[in-house]
């Protein structure tokens, strides 16, 4: 696909004022600090059980974990075998579509020595693979199909409060974890994940390093102007139809925008940015790059599109995590 967003030279010098409500940081430390479930519902507490996988070298446990409401949210947790001392965490987000999977799918973080914890995306799983975890709010009729307008009538019910806060609450509970060092986490993920992850970022202080792989949710209403290909489109044609709600749906979504994240969070961020992508245009990417308060670094993937640098970027995260959390465990 040919480049058809703004150069690199103008996506460097990109840093537009994003609509940010008066509330967004009550918001959520409202939305975080409510109680995480009802009496009596379960699971009260995240679980982690051992899962016979066959592979050897790993240890699989399915998690479990209380997320918005107290919904369970499951995942993967993988530790490699004959660890004997605390563990730096990779906790992983996943892309639009996905679910958690298999645990044999997830082998790269473990193998490298990490703990590595996968969430499952709730009501996601239906692309490459497949999910356990359902959406407990299907929100109003009239949406479109997809997830991009779940809920979009208000913050209260729109359907990422639920994503993040899950997210937010993976990491809490992998910090609590007797074998994980609390102070060695990095969150990361593609796309949806990469979104996802700079949200964490900017609510909960203390992480090792963030890894957003060609972000999505970032400058949403720029996606929603300029992408070629869903899931923006989702929100190009709810509008289509419903022509008197812009200003209450881009009302609704400034509370997730990750861009805004970006600018609350503090810890040593690597980018990557694909400059042919329709999905995510870089434009979008870069804005949340700018806008990132933390140290920060990105690398450029000139000629890709969605599928931005794939394994040559895992070689590039994997050096990166190496030195953070090294540099951390030297200091412990």
């Amino acid at each position: 696909m040919p480049l058809t967003d703004l150069s690199l030279a103008d996506c460097r010098a990109y840093r537009p004022e994003l609509p940010q409500p008066p509330d967004f940081d009550a918001f959520w430390a409202r939305t975080l600090g409510e109680a995480p479930a009802a009496a009596g519902s379960p699971p009260d507490k995240p679980a982690f059980t051992p899962v016979d996988t066959g592979l050897t070298q790993l240890r699989t446990y399915e998690a479990t974990v209380p997320g918005f409401g107290g919904a369970p949210v499951r995942g993967w947790l993988q530790l490699p075998v004959g660890a004997d001392e605390l563990l730096g965490c990779v906790v992983e987000f996943v892309g639009y579509g996905r679910g958690r999977g298999l645990p044999h799918e997830h082998l790269f973080w473990a193998s490298a020595g990490y703990a590595h914890l996968v969430m499952d995306t709730r009501g996601q799983g239906w692309s490459a693979a497949g999910g356990a975890t359902p959406d407990t709010d299907a929100g109003a009729a009239g949406a479109v199909p997809g997830f991009l307008t779940r809920g979009i009538e208000s913050p209260e019910t729109y359907y990422y409060r639920r994503v993040f806060t899950d997210a937010v609450r993976c990491v809490e509970a992998i910090r609590e974890h007797p074998e994980i060092d609390a102070d060695r986490i990095v969150v990361t993920g593609v796309s949806q994940g990469g979104g996802i992850a700079l949200a964490v970022a900017g609510l909960v202080p203390g992480l090792a390093g963030v890894l957003p792989d060609v972000p999505f949710l970032c400058n949403i209403r720029r996606g929603a102007e300029t992408a070629g290909a869903p899931p923006y489109t989702e929100i190009a044609e709810y509008l289509r139809l419903h022509r008197d709600r812009a200003d209450e749906v881009f009302a609704t979504l400034a509370y997730f925008d990750a861009a805004l994240f970006a600018a609350r969070a503090t810890a040593p961020a690597l980018f990557s940015i694909a400059m042919m992508d329709e999905i995510c245009p870089p434009s979008t990417c870069f804005t949340a790059y700018n806008h990132y308060a933390g140290p920060k670094d990105v690398r450029v993937y000139a000629f890709n599109g969605h599928e931005g640098g794939a394994a040559f970027h895992q070689r590039e995260q994997l050096t990166r995590v190496r030195s953070l959390l090294a540099g951390r465990a030297d200091r412990a």
